[in-house]
């Protein structure tokens, strides 16, 4: 009974720390000039085929015409799917720096 507890321990653990990361990072104009940064998550249903809110990198970006776009998964968002992937639900970070 240990083991299989220590197994199922270690597997979980495995598959938090082993999470891939993808990162799209889009240059608009001439990109980021002041650092100033808008973030904004984005959530989906359905193992990410279904968006449950739009984020609109321009509206982040206020008017600038020099930003730059990074979309990730962050550590955080990671640490909110762990839960919430059991219903389908996850989570990605939208970054804008003007």
């Amino acid at each position: 009974m240990k083991r299989n507890i220590r197994t199922a321990l270690l597997a979980l653990i495995s598959a938090a720390l082993l999470t891939a990361c993808a990162v799209h990072t889009h240059q608009v104009g001439d990109g980021a000039q002041s650092g100033v940064e808008m973030k904004q998550k984005q959530w989906y249903i359905l193992w990410g085929l279904v968006p449950l809110n739009e984020v609109d990198s321009a509206v982040l970006a206020e008017g600038a015409d020099d930003y730059t776009i990074r979309t990730a998964k962050e550590v955080d968002d990671v640490l909110i799917n762990i839960f919430t992937g059991y219903v389908t639900i996850h989570s990605r970070t939208v970054t804008v720096t003007k």
